[in-house]
């Protein structure tokens, strides 16, 4: 009980769908292996197809999300806060995320699909297609609401990936503020060069 809800993570939910694929597969959608990028229109029809014809995996995860899953693995110790699609992806975000003993609150956006990362395996080697969509809908709104501001007032340990920067900035100033009232931890990480490169004056709020 000492530890139930002390961690609390915002981010980007994508549910992974992983499976070996072939290379007619990835000459279909040109994929390239080693390779990690966001989805274009040519891409969409593949993550349906994948879990059509192949042997699927469905992973739960996201930077921040997979963080969250694996920093404690002690059941209810850790929360997480983020936006899917009403859809069966969804569900599947659902399912796996409270296997691993998260305690989701996510917010449900009814008109984005959930966001996916499709990993293709060939030979040992993946590329990753991601498809952020729902994950780009978050709402401060949603945070505001008692059953999920309870979470960050629980909470002593925050941790927020700086992908979640381009998603909803005034979520992660409410919840850098209340840290900083309350002398609680509060962490980020840069995520990725563009971050620092094009949202510099929101990371720079939080800082202090």
């Amino acid at each position: 009980m000492a530890y139930e809800g002390i961690l609390l993570g915002m981010g980007n939910p994508l549910l992974d769908i992983s499976a070996v694929v072939d290379e007619d597969f990835l000459q279909r959608y040109d994929i390239k292996l080693n390779n990690a990028i966001l989805a274009e229109d040519k891409h969409l029809p593949m993550y349906d197809d994948m879990s059509s014809k192949y042997n699927v995996e469905y992973i739960a995860g996201g930077a921040t999300q997979n963080s969250i899953k694996w920093m404690l693995q002690v059941p209810g110790a850790t929360s997480y806060i983020g936006c899917i699609g009403k859809d069966k992806y969804g569900e599947e975000m659902k399912k796996n995320s409270k296997q691993a003993g998260v305690n989701i609150h996510y917010y449900e956006d009814e008109t984005a699909p959930t966001g996916t990362c499709a990993v293709c395996v060939v030979g040992g080697e993946r590329s990753l297609i991601a498809n952020l969509s729902a994950a780009n809908c978050y709402k401060s709104e949603h945070l505001k609401r008692p059953e999920n501001w309870a979470l960050v007032e629980k909470a002593k340990y925050y941790y927020i990936a700086g992908f979640f920067l381009t998603v909803s900035p005034d979520s992660i100033q409410l919840v850098a503020e209340h840290a900083a009232a309350n002398n609680k931890v509060f962490t980020m990480n840069l995520s990725a060069p563009f971050i620092c490169e094009f949202f510099k004056d929101a990371l720079e709020k939080f800082l202090p």
